[in-house]
């Protein structure tokens, strides 16, 4: 009751605001949101030479996941605002969100538990210093107070966020709650991002930004162990490192974007061939000791080719040596997709979306499930290894009036966990979205 009345009060405030004339909306101290996303997705029975503990099911009822999100921002003095962001999750993804490294649902990177849990998402400082003359307007958003800002700026956000906010931050492909639902599109497949169970980490990051160009690091906590709820608070036996720069380009006179992403994570990994080595039956959690690194890079590119469509294309890959600690198991990871919007068939709020990712792991990673090893995404006993490649494609249907959109989508996977002798796999899902 209390997250209904919320949405009703921020209902009311941003129908308010709407009616205001165009001249009185300036700069403001606070800035008020909210979200509601449930993901419903089913597969048909599928066939399969063996299912692990880890495998995704043969056959399964469907799923709901649920997030809602209260983002408050408010304004401290100049160029500085705090942010807060309350979330509640619950639900569960087809077979508890095990059996597809490139898993199908996003949202189920929020959820940690069936039953729908109260926690804290995001609290953080941010600060901007400006440098030289100039300046852009931001306006009102999800984390943003809407204020002038410096158009060359440092900035220092420091506290509990997703990394994911600030890193490859992909116009097409980056948001599971309004665009492509699977984990492998949501970023960068190999990037195996600092974050608790709930995606969330503790931490700093420092962005020098132009008009033009930018550069952003990041020194973050890892989780104490794999997948784990709890961030390792000693910087000396686990942190995240991660740089990116980005470059504005044009094409044919339209707008793009090309990143760069490095990484260096350090934690009490297991390591993939002395598990092999070491244990009857591979058991990475048996080999975990003194923290081992997992370093990787990540190339994106997004391109809008028309006023109405967009293009994206993203690479990513890591040494794959050591255990995956934190987003999923991927170690290489190819991605392209292209975005409609609705101007193209006169529903200029909707979109339109579709996408292909082939994704792989290491020698090591591999030899080490088909020994009978597992991760805690996949495992099914045995391997028969193949690149897992997934389509994806969504419709967003958009009804402004009442702040939502309904977005069927479909799924096929071919080789789900990367084994021959499992699948194919076809997934349909509905997305109901509010956002304010």
């Amino acid at each position: 009751m209390r997250i209904l009345a919320t949405f009703l009060l921020l209902t009311v405030y941003k129908f308010a605001l709407a009616q205001l004339p165009a001249d009185s909306i300036k700069e403001r101290g606070w800035s008020f949101h909210a979200q509601a996303t449930s993901i419903w997705q089913y597969h048909p029975d599928f066939s399969a030479g063996y299912t692990g503990k880890n495998s995704l099911l043969t056959s399964e009822p469907g799923q709901v996941s649920f997030t809602s999100t209260v983002y408050a921002g408010r304004k401290l003095w100049k160029q500085a605002a705090i942010y807060f962001n309350p979330e509640v999750a619950g639900g569960s993804g087809l077979s508890s969100a095990t059996g597809v490294a490139g898993f199908p649902n996003g949202e189920t990177f929020r959820i940690g538990s069936k039953q729908l849990k109260l926690y804290v998402a995001r609290l953080y400082l941010e600060q901007k210093f400006s440098i030289g003359s100039g300046t852009s307007w931001e306006p009102d958003d999800l984390n943003q107070v809407q204020q002038h800002t410096p158009a060359t700026y440092l900035s220092i956000r420091a506290g509990k966020f997703s990394i994911a906010d600030f890193f490859d931050d992909n116009s097409y492909s980056h948001d599971p709650r309004e665009q492509f639902m699977n984990w492998s599109l949501m970023s960068y497949g190999a990037w195996d991002y600092p974050a608790n169970t709930r995606g969330y980490t503790i931490g700093a990051v420092v962005e020098y930004h132009t008009p033009s160009w930018a550069v952003r690091a990041a020194m973050t906590q890892m989780p104490s162990y794999a997948n784990g709820p709890t961030l390792e608070n000693q910087i000396s036996k686990a942190y995240g490192l991660t740089v990116e720069g980005e470059k504005n380009i044009r094409i044919n006179n339209r707008s793009g974007v090309v990143r760069l992403l490095l990484f260096h994570n350090l934690a009490p990994m297991g390591n993939y061939e002395e598990a092999i080595k070491n244990t009857l039956t591979p058991n990475i959690v048996a080999v975990r000791s003194d923290p081992r690194s997992k370093n990787g890079i990540g190339v994106s590119l997004e391109q809008e080719i028309s006023s109405q469509a967009g293009i994206f294309l993203r690479g990513s890959w890591n040494d794959g040596n050591n255990e995956t600690w934190a987003f999923t198991e991927i170690d290489r990871s190819l991605s392209g997709g292209i975005v409609w919007n609705g101007s193209a068939w006169a529903r200029k709020n909707d979109e339109l979306g579709a996408a292909v990712v082939v994704n792989g792991i290491s020698d090591p990673h591999r030899n080490y499930l088909k020994a009978g090893g597992y991760g805690f995404i996949i495992g099914d006993g045995n391997l028969n290894y193949g690149h897992e490649a997934i389509f994806e494609a969504y419709y967003k249907f958009s009804i402004p009036v009442v702040f939502l959109s309904l977005s069927p989508d479909y799924q096929f996977v071919l080789n789900p966990a990367y084994n021959k002798d499992r699948g194919p796999v076809h997934i349909i899902g509905v997305r109901a979205h509010v956002q304010l």
